[in-house]
């Protein structure tokens, strides 16, 4: 059986620019359905996404999210992935919850 994916999130400052954070090596991601409604910002390692991304496949891999500013950890899937199309670099992530 192979190892499940995990990743590690923290939740994206509210005053932070997208492309400030890709500078920095941190890709934006968002986290939806983890609490109804609610969506949550969040900042992903831009080498660790970059792994995720490679081994993950979009809407069906389970991925352990875990994000250590929330009272929240859970298994969720990547909805989406956004990326340069000629750089081959990470632009954004969106996480889904899906609900049993």
């Amino acid at each position: 059986m192979a190892t499940p994916l995990t990743i590690e999130c923290h939740l994206r400052p509210a005053d932070s620019k997208p492309n400030a954070l890709r500078q920095s090596g941190q890709i934006p991601a968002v986290l939806y359905g983890h609490n109804g409604n609610e969506s949550v910002n969040l900042i992903v390692e831009s080498r660790v996404a970059g792994f995720l991304v490679r081994d993950a496949f979009v809407g069906k891999t389970p991925i352990e999210v875990s994000v250590p500013d929330l009272p929240w950890q859970g298994t969720a899937v990547l909805q989406e992935v956004q990326a340069h199309p000629a750089r081959d670099t990470l632009y954004h992530l969106s996480f889904f919850v899906k609900k049993p």
